[in-house]
């Protein structure tokens, strides 16, 4: 049973995406990796107040002088912190938030459409 999942797990993962959703959007990325600047730079585009960000500064350095745990019986290669993207965001993020409006307000109408009261 276990031999029988992983090979329906390798056979999926080895196929294209077939089902046809995209969420193409125009994304602004912070560069990849971790270190104080780049959680200098998300704290200010989320416009964090200070001790907010002195509390993030605080924890990652806590977080870089822990070990990661070796105790889960689980195998996986070692993880790369640094070629990770830790923010990233819609470049017209209010363009985006007025289509919502919009599309909730269609869907509205349309329940009202269906069963009129």
């Amino acid at each position: 049973m276990e031999q029988e999942n992983k090979n329906i797990f390798e056979e999926l993962a080895q196929n294209e995406y077939k089902y046809g959703f995209v969420s193409n959007i125009e994304q602004e990325l912070a560069p990849k990796g971790l270190n104080e600047d780049i959680i200098r730079l998300i704290s200010s585009k989320k416009n964090e107040p200070s001790f907010m960000l002195e509390w993030r500064l605080k924890a990652f350095r806590h977080w870089q002088k822990m070990k990661e745990p070796n105790w889960a019986k689980v195998k996986y290669p070692p993880i790369d912190y640094q070629d990770i993207h830790y923010y990233a965001a819609p470049k017209n993020y209010k363009k985006i938030q007025k289509l919502g409006r919009s599309r909730s307000r269609n869907f509205a109408y349309l329940r009202k459409a269906r069963h009129p009261t």
